[in-house]
């Protein structure tokens, strides 16, 4: 008690760095893309949506197999 104040805190400046070599970027808003990348950009979330359908599937399933096991388990004689 009665030590020193906190030292001030440090801001990070208000530019963004730039981004890493090797990752993609999307361009400045508003800018047209080509009918191809749309079409690529449209599969791609539909083909990630299915892919979290089925996660979410077979975590349900992983669940039901789990519930029966131990009801198996409880009532066994």
């Amino acid at each position: 008690m009665g030590g020193h104040p906190p030292a001030p805190r440090q801001h990070r400046p208000d530019d963004r760095p730039p981004p890493r070599p090797g990752v993609q970027h999307q361009g400045p808003p508003g800018a047209l893309m080509s009918d191809s990348e749309q079409r690529r950009l449209a599969l791609e979330k539909k083909r990630e949506r299915y892919v979290w359908y089925y996660l979410g599937y077979f975590l349900f399933g992983i669940h039901i197999v789990a519930f029966v096991m131990i009801y198996a388990v409880t009532h066994a004689k």
